[in-house]
């Protein structure tokens, strides 16, 4: 008898220690990202550190597959009620998400509701507001934010005796003695983000009515005016008297030629300089984007590139309060100088950017500072970012046209022409799919 009154208390033990189990399990949360390589490894293992802070939460990073794939993976989950808790939408694709009505909390209500301290002056310049909504409010958070820099063989510019340009006007005075030398002078990586985008922002110039697309996608049309045509037709001439490179619309098409030392500028992602670091063989630096002195009001700063984070809307308050705690996590000091150090993005916050330089980490890598004092320089009215859908289509029709110039199939204001026209027509169907 007494031992079935053992047995009995302790199947009651056992059961009562279920329940407290179950009462006290981790509530499970999904972020799903398009980070491959090195970069996913990172990913991971901020994820892995993050379970092991706290016990609340349980964080399950998924690979979906590039921007693109994972853009159109979590719009498709979230119309199938499926959608996971975080989802990482690139620059190109913000609108679409935004846009796309009851997807998303705003990030800056989420944190909020969570008892997250949150005061968008906590981040860096450069990254506050290009996905916040016409009012300020920020909508994503930040994560792999960068800035398109220019890189520097350090060989080429000591052979061919000349210091790297701040200006288009300095670099024409040099890409002839860098060319004597043996170099090709300037090659770029990406047509739509740093020749265009970028260019709009350093010289504070409009890029799309509707205060670049944020006050509303109704009516939004692309502007396009004398100095970025300017600047393609200088671009065409350099390429015609071999000062200047293009080999396609691949980003390591481009990249490639200066890894091999063949190439002395090399404009590229601030987010790359740990790839390149580990890659090339010869000394190398990097300075700011460059910009036309002529153009009155030039050498603002550039908008950011990358991708931030989502919280995707339809969950539960516990799942909620959760990706609020990632959240707070994720740009935490130590965490962003982490993830600054180990993949060259920027630091999101003024906070660890102070901490990165505490730690001694710019006098040990220089380059790594260039991106984060290009998103500090001085702001204009044109600098925070833009806000346009179906912009992954438009970047496509600017790479076809511009590329159509390099090979001689078109004229610079033809190309302009068309990329207006093809790509107004997109924002006018995509202004069509939202309601404003």
């Amino acid at each position: 008898m007494a031992y079935r009154k053992t047995v009995a208390s302790l199947v009651a033990a056992a059961a009562l220690m279920g329940t407290s189990a179950a009462s006290y399990a981790a509530t499970d949360i999904t972020w799903w990202h398009a980070m491959g390589g090195k970069l996913g490894e990172v990913v991971n293992q901020i994820s892995t550190d993050y379970n092991a802070s706290q016990d609340a939460c349980s964080l399950t990073p998924v690979y979906k597959g590039g921007y693109e794939d994972t853009l159109t993976a979590g719009i498709a989950a979230f119309r199938a009620g499926e959608q996971p808790n975080i989802i990482q939408v690139f620059d190109a694709g913000a609108a679409t998400i935004i846009g796309a009505k009851g997807a998303v909390e705003p990030v800056e209500d989420l944190l909020k509701a969570n008892g997250v301290p949150f005061d968008i002056e906590d981040y860096i310049a450069g990254v506050r507001y290009f996905y916040a909504d016409s009012d300020g409010k920020m909508i994503g958070m930040p994560f792999n934010s960068s800035a398109p820099i220019l890189y520097i063989n350090d060989d080429a510019m000591k052979k061919a005796g000349v210091e790297a340009p701040k200006t288009y006007e300095e670099f024409e005075a040099i890409a002839p003695k860098l060319k004597e030398a043996g170099y090709i002078p300037l090659v770029q990586s990406h047509l739509p983000w740093e020749f265009v985008e970028n260019f709009k922002s350093r010289h504070d110039l409009q890029f799309a009515t509707n205060n670049n697309g944020y006050d509303g996608a109704t009516g939004t049309e692309l502007v396009f005016g004398e100095p970025i045509k300017n600047h393609f037709t200088a671009a065409k001439k350099w390429l015609d008297e071999g000062l200047f490179g293009y080999y396609g619309t691949g980003w390591g098409d481009n990249q490639q030629p200066f890894n091999e030392g063949k190439v002395a500028l090399w404009i590229g992602s601030s987010g790359s300089f740990g790839g390149i670091a580990d890659t090339v063989d010869f000394p190398f630096s990097a300075t700011f984007l460059p910009y036309w002195d002529a153009v009155e009001g030039a050498n603002t700063a550039s908008f950011i590139g990358g991708a931030a984070l989502f919280a995707m809307s339809g969950k539960s308050d516990e799942e909620n309060k959760c990706a609020a705690s990632f959240f707070e996590y994720l740009t935490s000091p130590e965490v962003q100088y982490m993830w600054h150090r180990e993949t060259g993005y920027v630091p999101v916050t003024e906070a660890a950017y102070e901490l990165a330089k505490k730690d001694g980490h710019y006098e040990r890598t220089p380059a790594a500072e260039v991106g984060i004092q290009q998103l500090s320089l001085p702001a204009g009215e044109w600098t925070k970012g833009y806000r346009m859908g179906f912009y992954v289509q438009i970047r496509d029709v600017m790479n076809r046209e511009l590329g159509k110039v390099f090979s001689g199939e078109t004229s610079v204001e033809d190309a302009f022409a068309t990329i207006k026209a093809d790509g107004d027509k997109l924002l006018s169907r995509f202004a069509k799919t939202i309601d404003n």
